[in-house]
């Protein structure tokens, strides 16, 4: 993992949009940014982002305002939970960027968290941010109160000062150690998805045991997606705790946006975990999720959270299972568990299925085993004729996988309906199985 480099301040100051600066200033691939409004303590949970700064690769933690106390769109206890974020950001990360606001100027509150920061004993950077419009000597000169030797003068928005912090941060980084490693190992991503309040977030902080998620009975608490790292018997997963997607709004929301988040982490992932809420049963929306999570082509686990609170279980369950066989159709290959990630039960069944998963979506057969089930399989296939002529199938052949997809050469391809395709879909899953993922196939003129 590599070296850590959080982001803490006052609610408002500009964390959000210093942190999509700096991934963005870094170069690398594109990759998930945090979300930003001008609406104070609008992060939640850390958020992180890789970037690289000459040659060398960090960790950028965004954090939740540090002191937002009672905002009016907040409840005190999601304040309290925010402030613990921030602080457990400073205890992982190797270097703090302290960032202050050059319009509002120095506060109390900016002295105080300046000298809970020093007790940390971790390199510190003093950065002032929003200084657009004023010459950059002005506007800073008041910080120097706070106690530093240096006070960096930075825009997050028009990119002003940022090479210079760029280079701060490489100057203090540790020097060696695993936390400077400039390759990052490929994890498994395993997409957490599911409508608001169904117990994402508790269920991640079960499978991580610690607290890594604010949770909360309100939905909607879980606003970026967040990425944390997860070992079951040794090996290692990329877990994602996205924003509940809800159905699309004809206006630009902060929850809508969100929405478009947790859209973009199903695209990113490997296996996507379906998290529904078995007291309720499924809706309208569980299926739109499951929908998108089928048309981008990822592997797929369904849970059936909060099984602690069914009553009479034997017979939720099989009501349960019936909605889903109807109304899950297009995701019959998908296993369902039922589980409680309050309660913790059943939950390490998990990992099993999904290393299934991903084997299934890398599983390739080859094209002579492939034929000569196609030779089998033509006799069973209801054809129907194209301008009186048969339709003949050549041959097939795998040509991709993650997911797997097929190719199938045909004289007449456009006369192969969608039902010929799906049945063509069920016989080879009853030969192959392919557990778990979405299978494509096409046809092609020989």
């Amino acid at each position: 993992m590599s070296a850590l480099v959080a982001i803490v301040g006052r609610p408002n100051v500009g964390k959000s949009a210093l942190f999509n600066r700096l991934l963005r200033t870094g170069g690398l691939p594109a990759q998930s940014t945090a979300i930003t409004e001008s609406t104070p303590g609008v992060t939640r949970d850390r958020n992180y982002g890789q970037t690289e700064w000459e040659g060398k690769r960090f960790t950028i933690i965004d954090t939740g305002g540090f002191y937002a106390e009672t905002l009016p769109h907040e409840t005190a206890e999601i304040a309290r939970q925010i402030k613990e974020q921030a602080l457990l950001a400073v205890n992982e990360a190797d270097v703090i960027i302290h960032l202050l606001d050059g319009k509002e100027g120095l506060n109390p509150s900016d002295m105080e968290l300046a000298g809970i920061l020093r007790k940390s004993g971790k390199k510190i950077l003093w950065a002032v941010n929003k200084i657009d419009s004023m010459p950059k000597e002005i506007g800073v000169m008041e910080f120097y109160r706070i106690g530093a030797e240096i006070i960096l003068p930075v825009s997050a928005i028009t990119g002003l000062g940022i090479d210079d912090l760029m280079d701060m941060i490489i100057a203090v980084l540790p020097l060696s150690g695993p936390g400077l490693s400039d390759s990052s190992e490929e994890l498994p991503r395993i997409a957490v998805v599911g409508r608001p309040n169904v117990g994402k977030s508790t269920l991640i902080n079960s499978l991580l045991g610690k607290k890594r998620l604010i949770v909360s009975p309100a939905p909607g608490t879980t606003r970026d997606p967040v990425d944390s790292i997860c070992t079951y018997y040794g090996k290692k997963y990329l877990l994602v705790d996205t924003a509940g997607i809800r159905k699309k709004q004809k206006e630009y929301s902060l929850e809508s946006f969100s929405m478009v988040r947790a859209v973009k982490s199903i695209e990113r992932a490997d296996v996507a975990i379906i998290v529904l809420d078995a007291s309720e049963g499924i809706t309208d929306q569980d299926q739109v999720i499951a929908g998108i999570v089928e048309e981008y082509g990822k592997g797929a686990l369904f849970l059936l959270n909060k099984w602690d609170i069914v009553k009479d279980p034997e017979t939720a369950f099989k009501k349960i299972t019936a909605q889903l066989d109807t109304m899950m159709w297009f995701m019959k290959y998908s296993p369902a568990i039922t589980v409680s990630g309050l309660e913790k039960k059943r939950i390490t069944k998990i990992f099993p299925i999904i290393n299934e998963i991903i084997t299934e979506r890398r599983k390739r057969v080859p094209t002579a085993e492939l034929n000569r089930f196609m030779e089998k399989l033509i006799s069973t296939i209801p054809m129907p004729r194209y301008k009186g002529k048969e339709i003949k199938l050549y041959y097939i052949t795998q040509v991709d996988i993650e997911p797997p997809v097929f190719t199938i050469f045909a004289n007449h391809p456009s006369a192969i309906r969608a039902t010929q395709r799906k049945y063509i879909e069920r016989v080879i899953r009853d030969e192959y199985s392919f557990k778990g993922t979405p299978i494509r196939i096409s046809v092609k003129p020989r």
